[in-house]
Formats: C-alpha cells, sequence, structure tokens
C-alpha cells in the first residue's frame, strides 16, 4: 500500500492544541469537499503532483526529522485508501503522537481503536460560510474524547451563532477541546471575543492562524 504524498516538512503547529509546537506534516492528496475560502486547493486537484511512499518510507521520513508530533493533513487524509493502516503503523512508535486533521465529513470512529492519547483528531465544522455545511456529519461529535478537538471555522456571525447552537447540543466543552478559527479576512477577531464575552463561552479558545502571520498565508511547506 503506498500513499500520495503532496508535501512533507517540519514546522510549527500553526492553529490546534499544539499550536506553536514543531511539528512534521505529512500532506496527502485529495479531498471530498471544496470550501469556497480552501487554502490547499493545489493539494484537491486531480493532476496535483504527488510522491508515492510507502508506510514504512514515510515512518523513516519522520524519525529522520527528531520531531516527535505527526500532523497528517490534506485535503482530507481520511479519504485516502488505507490510510487506518498508516495510521496503525505509526502509533507502534510509542515516541510519537499522532494529529489527524480532517474537514468534519468522515467518520473517526472506525480510525480510533484502542491508541488513546497518542492518537487524537482536530476534526472541523464547517459553517456555511464555507458553502459546505450540509456534507458535515453531525455523528461525530458522539464520538469525540477529550484528547480531540473541534474546530469551528467561522466566517460571519452566523457562523458564531451556529457553531454555539451545536456546542450547547453536544456539551462539546465537556467532552473535548473546542476553537473558534477565524476565515483568514473575512471576519474580525474582535467580534468573534465579543461573541464569546456575549454568550459566556467558557472553556471556547479564539484560535489565530499562526503560519499566516508567520509567514505569507500563501506559502508553502510551513
Amino acid at each position: 500500500m503506498n500513499y500520495k504524498v503532496v508535501e512533507k516538512f517540519v514546522s510549527i503547529n500553526g492553529e490546534g492544541k499544539k499550536s506553536g509546537e514543531l511539528a512534521v506534516f505529512i500532506r496527502l492528496a485529495g479531498c471530498n469537499l471544496r470550501c469556497s475560502y480552501c487554502d490547499t486547493m493545489w493539494a484537491n486537484r486531480d493532476d496535483v503532483v504527488f510522491k508515492s511512499m510507502s508506510k514504512e518510507e514515510i515512518y523513516d521520513y519522520i524519525k529522520s526529522t527528531g520531531v516527535t508530533n505527526v500532523t497528517l493533513t490534506g485535503g482530507e487524509p481520511l479519504i485516502q485508501e488505507g490510510v487506518g493502516e498508516l495510521i496503525d503503523y505509526l502509533l507502534t512508535d510509542e515516541k510519537l503522537c499522532i494529529e489527524v486533521e480532517t474537514n468534519g465529513s468522515v467518520a473517526v470512529h472506525i480510525f480510533r481503536k484502542n491508541h488513546g492519547r497518542r492518537l487524537s483528531f482536530t476534526m472541523d465544522y464547517k459553517g456555511s460560510s464555507s458553502l459546505m455545511e450540509e456534507k458535515m456529519l453531525l455523528k461525530n461529535f458522539e464520538t469525540l474524547t477529550e484528547y480531540d478537538t473541534v474546530k469551528f471555522v467561522v466566517g460571519d456571525e452566523f457562523d458564531l451563532s451556529k457553531a454555539k447552537e451545536i456546542i450547547d447540543n453536544y456539551g462539546l466543552t465537556e467532552q473535548c477541546h473546542v476553537f473558534f478559527s477565524p476565515i483568514y479576512k473575512a471576519i474580525e477577531g474582535e467580534t468573534i471575543v465579543e461573541f464569546m464575552k456575549t454568550n459566556k463561552l467558557n472553556k471556547v479558545r479564539l484560535q489565530i492562524q499562526l503560519h499566516k502571520i508567520i509567514w505569507s498565508p500563501e506559502e508553502r511547506g510551513v
């Protein structure tokens, strides 16, 4: 089994519960969504250039970096054939912690197994601004754990209100980490903070994408 790897690099985590920490990123080709604001659309094209790598080659690359946080991303990594086998294989190394960045449209529970805290999912909920909200798999909210993160990608106050509704309905702040992530240049951070204050959103964090502050938003490999 080989995997379509469009990028592999070391940088800091730009978002999520390990924001600011070093991670080795493995970006897999392809996505089942077409979000209005996608910043990695190039990785989703049918003609994207990729390197075909086995699980052993991916593991060897990860070990060569000396970095123990691993982020599997895309596109949508969970739609790649055999990705569960890749996750299982990487986690045979007890020094590695795997974070899977997923778009919220794919069931995550089938990949969890008994890996515990060394496997976490950072799962998006894409509001109406994405034009993909109808693709969100709400059943995922019933299977998240304390190791996981829900990232509400928000572009306006309607997205914020929908996020609050879901947080309340599923008791998410008692179940997992919860973040508000603004769509780049679509909504002001101040607007999000005021919404959080007005609605007393304890245990919810505003997240700013660090990699878009440190580097150009169009920069790859960071």
